[in-house]
């Protein structure tokens, strides 16, 4: 074998412009489908994460009513729904997989949150319990956290993010300020932001409403507060955070079931429902694969063409070495001989040519990456099989030319000029 591979080598290098002329068709078939499915995987990637954010792994379980999130502001809340216990919140921190779990109540406000004459106008009012913040990964920017005092005396104060802060305070500081929120007076005591900033990639505004939320900023109150300013005994919505990303799904979907068994409303399309951003990011993944998967056929029979020239070439080299074989037949060498060395050298052309056409993948994909602002994330698996691949082509197409040397009659060959 290394002996065939030496020979192999010194055939191809013999021969250079030749040998690689022949590669090229493989070098450009290989360097496609790396390019493609790199870029495959770099997209895919980036939707998940426009989707997901910063990888805090969050769920959100809300109140819906058929397809749509039951929304409080405009309708009176239904019998048969309960508020959420502690001892429930309890058990779903308990389920496998969940790091944290935190209650909460949300309403879009466009008329109601002021700071003197400037409006919060579409800004989100949460009202939140005291681990809300740690589980969706947010810190205090400036400013404290809500105090367990806070929720016993039902203070009236309130948490800006760094959007509603920018919008009220016009870039100065809200810590210590008051806001007006329905009327009522809150006292801001800090301020809050993402312990990972993110910020979705967007190229259209498909995306952009796909990705993101319309939303002015956030305010956040004590829970034991939202009466004040809104109504009693209104249903939570829930807030997990799943250990890992693949996770997101079933954590998910068993809240919501285990939610979904307090419920005794008379309407039966009003249940808990997790938001499965990991369902989303597939389907949207899922609308380019056809498209994608053209496009790798496509490069597929520019390998095609590179194995019909290693064919071409491999039989010209036949005609060129026969009498070369004939010697080596009239001395002793075996057909098992002749075919293994022309194999040999078929698999080594086409392996060298897959190699080449990895490194010019990889270069091709960062150059796309770079030149449209698609993320490139190459595939290990992906780089391996198409080396695998090129010496199977080697193999295929450098079969019928290595039968061919294999049974030549020696006196023939010999003959041959």
């Amino acid at each position: 074998m290394l002996e065939n591979i030496r020979l192999s080598f010194q055939g191809i290098l013999s021969h250079k412009m030749r040998s690689f002329l022949t590669m090229l068709g493989i070098i450009i078939g290989i360097a496609a489908i790396i390019a493609i499915v790199s870029t495959i995987q770099g997209t895919n990637k980036q939707i998940e994460q426009n989707l997901i954010g910063s990888g805090d792994n969050n769920v959100d379980v809300q109140l819906y009513q058929g397809d749509y999130v039951l929304d409080f502001s405009y309708e009176p809340i239904p019998a048969g729904i309960p508020v959420i216990a502690q001892e429930v919140l309890e058990e779903i921190r308990q389920q496998e997989h969940v790091e944290d779990a935190s209650l909460y109540r949300k309403r879009q406000d466009y008329d109601g949150v002021y700071y003197r004459d400037t409006s919060l106008s579409g800004g989100y009012v949460y009202g939140v319990d005291s681990r809300y913040f740690s589980a969706c990964g947010l810190m205090m920017k400036k400013g404290r956290g809500f105090s367990s005092e806070d929720y016993a005396k039902s203070k009236k104060v309130c948490i800006l993010d760094k959007n509603s802060e920018k919008v009220l305070f016009e870039g100065a500081d809200a810590v210590g300020k008051t806001i007006e929120l329905r009327g009522e007076p809150f006292v801001v005591v800090g301020v809050v932001t993402e312990k990972e900033a993110f910020e979705p990639v967007i190229s259209t505004m498909d995306e952009y409403y796909t990705y993101m939320e319309q939303s002015s900023g956030a305010v956040y109150l004590p829970d034991t507060v939202w009466p004040i300013i809104y109504q009693y005994d209104e249903p939570q919505s829930l807030v997990l955070k799943a250990e890992t990303t693949s996770d997101m799904t079933s954590v998910g979907k068993n809240a919501a079931d285990l939610l979904n068994g307090y419920l005794s409303a008379e309407d039966s399309s009003i249940q808990y429902k997790a938001e499965d951003l990991m369902e989303q990011a597939k389907q949207i993944q899922q609308l380019s694969q056809s498209t994608n998967m053209m496009l790798i056929w496509i490069a597929g029979i520019s390998l095609l063409v590179g194995g019909i020239g290693v064919m071409n070439i491999m039989l010209v080299s036949v005609t060129e070495r026969t009498a070369e074989i004939g010697l080596k037949k009239a001395i002793g060498a075996r057909k098992s001989y002749i075919l293994g060395q022309f194999l040999t050298e078929a698999v080594v052309l086409t392996s060298i040519g897959g190699i080449a056409g990895v490194a010019a993948g990889i270069i091709l994909s960062q150059i796309i990456s770079r030149a449209n602002g698609i993320p490139a994330q190459i595939s290990i698996p992906a780089l391996i099989l198409s080396v695998v691949f090129s010496m199977a082509i080697g193999i295929i197409f450098g079969l019928l030319p290595s039968y061919k040397a294999a049974n030549l009659d020696p006196i023939e060959a010999l003959r041959h000029e």
